[in-house]
């Protein structure tokens, strides 16, 4: 084994012990700060895939502004959420089944893909950043649901605020 495999399947193993104690954990705060590790690990993974670009904008756009702003939202709201009570339901149960069916699938679609075996194909001299920087800016490609997402972190933002200082 490589080093590079041996950062790649611990960031993995990071992901994925971050991602459950993101659902799992009770406290907001640990569950943004269990996201931020799990994103953290995803740009761990774009570097040691040669993608630094979008590792930097990984550190930048999740973790500096997504993540900072839903604890920056969740620290606002804290005093509403511990006034109502319990946040989970008795459905996780449900939930479960749904998650080992999802799983399940995702198992047999991957065991008969054969993209496993294909060996990738080599992109060669061109500038990979020019062409991501038209693909996300084209209106006829992505500028549309990245508009769309800014305006709903956005309305989100604003939503926090306005629970936060509404006093009952």
């Amino acid at each position: 084994m490589t080093a590079l495999q041996i950062i790649f399947l611990l960031s993995a193993a990071v992901i994925l012990v971050s991602a459950v104690m993101v659902v799992t954990t009770r406290n907001m705060v640990h569950a943004a700060l269990w996201l931020i590790a799990a994103l953290f690990g995803v740009a761990v993974i774009f570097a040691v895939l040669e993608a630094g670009f979008l590792a930097v904008v990984q550190v930048v756009v999740y973790i500096g502004a997504i993540a900072i702003m839903f604890i920056f939202a969740v620290m606002l709201t804290s005093r509403e959420m511990r006034d109502r009570g319990p946040q989970m339901n008795n459905r996780t149960w449900l939930a479960g089944i749904v998650g080992v069916l999802i799983f399940g699938s995702l198992v047999y679609l991957l065991s008969t893909w054969d993209g496993f075996n294909g060996q990738p194909s080599v992109i060669g001299n061109v500038d990979t950043l020019k062409q991501l920087g038209n693909v996300l800016l084209l209106p006829s490609a992505y500028l549309l649901p990245f508009e769309v997402a800014s305006i709903l972190l956005l309305a989100a933002l604003v939503g926090a605020v306005y629970v936060a200082s509404n006093r009952k």
